[in-house]
């Protein structure tokens, strides 16, 4: 919490909090039912939520496979060099493809680990070819596909 004014998360926030992520489009009423509140009283505190910014917005979870990006690849890639303006360049390119769903800064072996969405060995070999080895200061890349998903979840709240 940077925001020194914020109050402290109580068990009633927790709990809105997981009932937001098992279902953000639940109304304030069940919302405030399940947490047991009145709806005036969680309104203001999911507002409340929001401006201190542990929520950061409401999205709706998709299907990748209907949407025809089949498989998911993660690609750890080394940089040539590691001073601010490599990663900075890296990272402002890297933010603007968008097969590219997530993007982690990494310590160890590797810089970065990617999380694409493709559309079979070829789909790879069209993005490695023609997209991520046209970014200027890959060192390496190693990639790795998914087969199955095991465990899906956005975030975790203790």
């Amino acid at each position: 919490m940077e925001n020194t004014k914020e109050k402290p998360l109580d068990p009633i926030d927790l709990k809105i909090l997981r009932a937001l992520v098992a279902n953000a489009k639940i109304s304030t009423a069940d919302l405030a039912q399940s947490v047991g509140l009145s709806t005036s009283p969680c309104w203001q505190r999911i507002r409340r939520l929001e401006a201190d910014g542990y929520i950061t917005g409401y999205a709706a979870k998709l299907d990748q496979y209907k949407l025809g990006a089949t498989d998911i690849v993660f690609v750890e890639v080394s940089l040539e060099r590691h001073n601010q303006d490599a990663l900075n360049n890296f990272g402002r390119i890297i933010k603007e493809l968008d097969e590219v769903l997530e993007v982690f800064l990494t310590s160890g072996e590797h810089d970065y680990l990617l999380k694409v969405a493709i559309t079979g060995t070829r789909g790879y070999e069209n993005f490695l070819t023609n997209t991520l080895s046209r970014i200027p200061g890959i060192r390496q890349t190693r990639s790795s596909f998914a087969l199955r998903c095991l465990k899906d979840k956005d975030v975790f709240i203790p």
